[in-house]
């Protein structure tokens, strides 16, 4: 991953100086979308899906067993106007687009699979405990 720990420190301290009272965050501040982008079910998946590799469309799709076309669009579109996801596309016939993280994406999927790593384990704890009933 590429935060630094100064860098992420700085950013640590920003949010928390935010959400902390000092501050009010404005419900139009664009890091809200962005968080939500990012946050969401199908933002989640596809920033890990192409963590690792480039894929094609239909093959993102298929990875992600269960998304819309029409979602798994507009997720791409607004990652791509994000910043994070980066979409190349060939002029062949049939049409051939693929799509890859940005630097800024890769980043970000790193942070994601960091939490998402955290809720697996946490569930695995919680599914090892005796039942109390």
């Amino acid at each position: 991953m590429s935060v630094s720990r100064d860098n992420q420190k700085e950013q640590q301290y920003m949010l928390a100086g935010m959400l902390d009272g000092k501050k009010t965050i404005d419900p139009s501040c664009p890091s809200r979308e962005l968080l939500s982008h990012i946050t969401s079910r199908w933002g989640v998946l596809t920033l890990i899906a192409l963590k690792n590799k480039t894929l094609r469309f239909s093959e993102l799709r298929q990875k992600l067993n269960g998304v819309s076309e029409r979602m798994l669009i507009k997720v791409l579109k607004d990652f791509e106007k994000d910043g994070l996801v980066l979409r190349e596309s060939y002029p062949v016939v049939p049409p051939h687009t693929e799509y890859s993280l940005t630097t800024s994406g890769l980043e970000a999927a790193g942070l994601i699979t960091l939490l998402t790593d955290w809720i697996g384990n946490y569930q695995m704890k919680e599914n090892a405990k005796p039942n109390k009933s």
